[in-house]
C-alpha cells in the first residue's frame, strides 16, 4: 500500500459514513485517526447528537468485532471483564469472558461507572489485557475503546480519574449541527441507522496503514515545537526554568499559566506527534508540518489540562487556553 491508496481509503471511509451521518465528517476522521495511531477516544456531547451512531457506523465500515457496554452506577468489574463460573458437574471453575473481549468497545456514558469499574477499564486500555481470577488474558488486536459521556447531567456520575483520562489519545467535543444540516437530519425521521454502509478495509489494510503511519518523517524542529507547547501548560518547574524556548517567557507575559493547575505530561507530546503523523498520512504526505500539530492540539490536550479555580471564575475553557498558546508560539 502506498500513500495515495491510504488517502483513498480515508476518503472512502468519509463517503460511507456520510450515507448515515450528516455533518459529522470531521468526527469520523478524528476517530479513524485515533484508531490508526493506536489510541482510544473520549467523545463528549449532549444526548441526541449521534455519538453512538457515529461509533457504530465507523465500526461497520472498518469491519471489526463490536461490543457495546452501557455503564451504570451499579456496574461491577466482572460485568465488563468477565468472571469465573463454577461448573458443578465438573467440579471446577471455567472462565466466562466479558464484553471487553472485542476489537471495538463502545463504553456508553463511561462516567457513570464507579471506581472499581474504572480501574478495570484502565488496565484494559493501557495494558490491553484483563485479569480474571488469578489469570491474565490478552485482549483482541486491534483493540479500540470509544467512550461517550454527557457533559450536562451530573447526578449519578463519577469524575473520570486523571490517569484514565490520560489514556485517551483524544477527547472529541460534539456540538450542535448547523441549521442546514439539522434540516436534513430531521427529514430522516430517525431512520439513518437503517441505511446500509459498506466495509471499506480489507484484511491486512489496518496493519498496512499503521506501517505507513510509522514511516512518516518528523523533523526535530517539529518535536521541539510540540515540547514548547507542553512546557507552556506546566507550572514553573525547574525543567521549565531551564528551557531555552521562547514559549515559557511568552506564556508568563500573557498570564495563561494562572488558569492551569496541572499541565500536560510527556504522554501528551507522544500522542500529539502520533496524531500529527496520521494526519499527514491522511493528507497524502510522508512528512509532518506544523499545521498538522496545530490541527490536532486541541483534541489531544483539552482533557489533559487541569484548570484552576480562576479559570472557572473567568469562564475560560481548555480550548481557549490551547488556542492562545498556539497563537503566540512561533512556528518552526
Amino acid at each position: 500500500m502506498d500513500r495515495n491508496e491510504a488517502k483513498t481509503i480515508v476518503e472512502n471511509v468519509r463517503a460511507e459514513a456520510a450515507k448515515r451521518l450528516v455533518g459529522q465528517e470531521q468526527l469520523i476522521t478524528d476517530m479513524f485517526m485515533a484508531f490508526i495511531a493506536g489510541g482510544h477516544v473520549l467523545v463528549e456531547g449532549v444526548p441526541g447528537l449521534a455519538k453512538t451512531l457515529a461509533i457504530k457506523t465507523l465500526t461497520e465500515i472498518l469491519g471489526l468485532d463490536f461490543k457495546r457496554i452501557q455503564f451504570t452506577p451499579d456496574l461491577l468489574p466482572a460485568d465488563v471483564t468477565g468472571t469465573l463460573i463454577y461448573e458443578q458437574n465438573k467440579g471446577s471453575f471455567s472462565v466466562r469472558k466479558g464484553p471487553i473481549f472485542a476489537n471495538v468497545i463502545l463504553a456508553d456514558e463511561v462516567n457513570r461507572a464507579p471506581a472499581k469499574v474504572q480501574s478495570a477499564m484502565l488496565e484494559a486500555m493501557e495494558e490491553k489485557q484483563v485479569t480474571i481470577g488469578e489469570e491474565t488474558y490478552k485482549l483482541p488486536e486491534p483493540f479500540f475503546v470509544l467512550a461517550t459521556q454527557n457533559p450536562v447531567e451530573q447526578e449519578g456520575t463519577y469524575n473520570l480519574p486523571e490517569a484514565e483520562l490520560d489514556r485517551f489519545i483524544m477527547k472529541l467535543n460534539v456540538g450542535y449541527p448547523s441549521a442546514e444540516n439539522e434540516v436534513n437530519i430531521v427529514k430522516t425521521c430517525g431512520k439513518a441507522a437503517s441505511v446500509a454502509v459498506k466495509t471499506v478495509l480489507k484484511a491486512g489494510d489496518i496493519e498496512e496503514l499503521r506501517k505507513l503511519y510509522d514511516s512518516v518523517n518528523c523533523d526535530d524542529k517539529i518535536v521541539e515545537y510540540i515540547v514548547s507547547i507542553l512546557n507552556v501548560t506546566r507550572a514553573d518547574t525547574s525543567s521549565k526554568k531551564q528551557s531555552r524556548s521562547f514559549a515559557a517567557s511568552v506564556a508568563k507575559s500573557n498570564d495563561i499559566t494562572r488558569y492551569i493547575h496541572f499541565g500536560a505530561s510527556p504522554r501528551a507530546g507522544i500522542s500529539m506527534l502520533q496524531c500529527a503523523k496520521v494526519r499527514a498520512l491522511f493528507e497524502g504526505r510522508d512528512f509532518v508540518l506544523p499545521e498538522d500539530v496545530k490541527a490536532v492540539a486541541c483534541n489531544v490536550l483539552r482533557h489533559r489540562l487541569v484548570l484552576s479555580y480562576e479559570a472557572a471564575a473567568d469562564n475560560v475553557t481548555s480550548d481557549e487556553i490551547i488556542s492562545r498558546i498556539l497563537d503566540f508560539i512561533p512556528l518552526p
